[in-house]
């Protein structure tokens, strides 16, 4: 098998099934452009039994005359028969071809999934009698099923209230790359890049595998965050545009929601995100909220100390990325990002976007922290005259309050952040009426420049190194 960065456990799962004497059914989904397909084609070599793709903004019969095609790709004698009527028939076609092979494990890979389910089309139920009635009978049939769209993906088969309730046995919900899995990938494809200069690349385009494949060797991370993004063909000019509506039936009200969290790094409530899209109040903004949940561009804490008004925060580093920079440029700025880096505006979103890389890697965190065995909750806290956007509330008595920065050199606390920090420090004490220990804790890139002030209110520092 081609060497894969990262995805260990979704290899060694997919490994296992055909391995076991049992059919098994597996849903895998994703945001778009994270690597669903490109990992599930390179741990089985392409070596499908059945494989299809479901085609994008097509009808119903377009659809089964291209489900017939791949038919007739795999099994040579399905050419002399008619396209299916329906896909039940359809369905019915591929149980007879399967039957006859003489494979122990037969692979049936259908991706993008949600595209073949065309309005009045009983493709679930199809999809559902081919499970029930034929493949879940047998002790041979891996059924792989793939899709972009996640809230397609979760309502549909996971949380399936039909025939296929409760009959998905494996699910794989595939993420972005971790920082430690970015550098793993940079190092499979011989490219040299330092990890302050890893950070930036994460910062503008997070872990994305697709974005990730079109760095180039040899240029710098501005360089090639200014190519894909600035330049009037890169990749990520335009790839907004696209994104959500590939993803998102009325894709308007996902996009008013990610655009107006834009505008509010802390995140917003729901009422909040209702009064700023003017969007009604009802089960849709609360589905669309899900939606965009399940598809990783948005998460949700709960401020420290309360149990409810679930805060929603913009989390897609692409989209804060494109919507903060990219939005609006002139077709002439083609060298903004490199002419502009001591911009005022680009070291104030530098400072934002290392916090969203650090609240993205709290695993890591918490191990350099040594607390990795320890009941933790996570949240942050916005009080009155302060706000602390990494809270590590521990089952041991302790509270960390994490303080990041983003630095080109190591970072110095001089009297007047001393100041603030002790006042931050007491403002939470006090607000919240905690009895816990309180350690805080800084996250910088390059260490704290060693005074009198980092050594006596800094309880740990950690490096960016940890990240990975």
């Amino acid at each position: 098998m081609e060497q894969i960065a990262g995805r260990k456990e979704e290899i060694a799962l997919l490994e296992g099934l055909t391995k076991v004497q049992k059919s098994a059914f597996v849903a895998v989904y994703g945001r778009r452009r994270v690597g669903k397909t490109y990992l599930i084609r390179t741990v089985f070599d392409n070596q499908f039994c059945f494989q299809t793709t479901g085609l994008a903004k097509v009808g119903f019969r377009t659809q089964l005359a291209n489900f017939h095609t791949s038919m007739v790709k795999y099994f040579p004698q399905m050419e002399h028969k008619a396209i299916a009527k329906n896909w039940f028939a359809a369905f019915l076609h591929l149980s007879d071809c399967l039957e006859n092979d003489q494979r122990a494990v037969k692979i049936v890979f259908l991706d993008e999934l949600p595209w073949f389910d065309t309005p009045q089309s009983n493709f679930i139920s199809a999809l559902e009698h081919f499970w029930n009635s034929f493949a879940s009978a047998r002790r041979d049939i891996l059924l792989i099923t793939c899709g972009s769209a996640a809230a397609w993906m979760v309502n549909n088969l996971i949380n399936n209230h039909g025939g296929l309730h409760n009959r998905v046995t494996h699910r794989i919900r595939l993420h972005a790359f971790t920082l430690s899995e970015c550098e793993a990938f940079f190092q499979l494809k011989n490219i040299v890049l330092d990890r302050y200069q890893l950070i930036q690349i994460y910062m503008a385009m997070g872990g994305i595998p697709f974005y990730l494949d079109n760095i180039q060797q040899g240029l710098s991370a501005a360089q090639n965050i200014n190519n894909l993004c600035f330049k009037e063909d890169g990749l990520l000019r335009k790839e907004f545009n696209n994104l959500y509506p590939s993803l998102f039936k009325k894709s308007e009200n996902h996009l008013a929601i990610v655009e107006a969290l834009a505008k509010k790094g802390k995140g917003m409530t729901r009422l909040e995100l209702i009064a700023a899209t003017k969007m009604p109040d009802s089960g849709t903004v609360t589905r669309v909220l899900r939606e965009l949940e399940e598809s990783s561009f948005i998460r949700q804490y709960n401020a420290f100390g309360k149990n409810s008004n679930n805060i929603f925060q913009l989390s897609d580093f692409y989209s804060l990325f494109y919507l903060r920079f990219i939005k609006g440029i002139s077709l002439n700025d083609e060298n903004i990002w490199t002419n502009s880096l001591d911009n005022p505006s680009i070291r104030a979103w530098s400072g934002y976007a290392f916090e969203q890389v650090c609240l993205a890697h709290i695993p890591a965190i918490k191990k350099a922290l040594g607390i990795s065995g320890i009941q933790t909750h996570t949240c942050a806290w916005n009080g009155k005259g302060a706000q602390i956007d990494l809270v590590i509330d521990r089952r041991d008595h302790v509270i960390n309050l994490c303080e990041m920065k983003f630095s080109l050199n190591t970072f110095t606390i001089d009297k007047q952040y001393d100041a603030e920090l002790r006042q931050k420090v007491s403002l939470f004490r006090e607000q919240t009426e905690t009895k816990k220990a309180l350690f805080l804790t800084m996250i910088t890139t390059f260490g704290l420049e060693q005074n009198a002030y980092a050594g006596s209110m800094v309880s740990r520092s950690l490096t960016m190194d940890m990240l990975f």
